[in-house]
């Protein structure tokens, strides 16, 4: 018995900001949204492909996001161009402690939530 994979993770937005967070993904960050489930849909939310992982994005009252460590980390083909797109947009970058094998950065995307890209260097 094992674990083989991670099939999602999620992250949450407030609730009624799903258009932003639509936006900030599916559009800034460019990742496509998924097709959720009927019997998920009135939860609100939507889900969004990753490579091949999915990312579920769910609303949530009452949690300070910024407050947090957790976080989901994308492997990127041209980190600094995501660096430079990020800041042109308003986004804060964070620079990140490095690790052995690939060049980072973090931010905190419009609702608080951390994320961090990553190229093998």
């Amino acid at each position: 018995m094992r674990i083989l994979d991670l099939h999602h993770a999620q992250i949450t937005v407030p609730r009624g900001m799903e258009a932003e967070a639509r936006h900030f993904y599916c559009y800034l960050l460019g990742l496509p949204e998924i097709e959720k489930p009927a019997s998920l849909r009135g939860r609100g939310g939507f889900w969004i492909q990753a490579g091949s992982k999915q990312v579920h994005v769910g609303t949530e009252e009452g949690v300070d996001r910024s407050a947090t460590k957790a976080h989901l980390a994308y492997l990127v083909d041209d980190l600094d161009a995501w660096k430079k797109l990020l800041v042109q947009n308003g986004i804060k970058v964070l620079e990140s402690v490095p690790i052995p094998g690939y060049d980072r950065f973090e931010f905190r995307d419009p609702f608080g939530n951390r994320v961090e890209l990553l190229q093998e260097s």
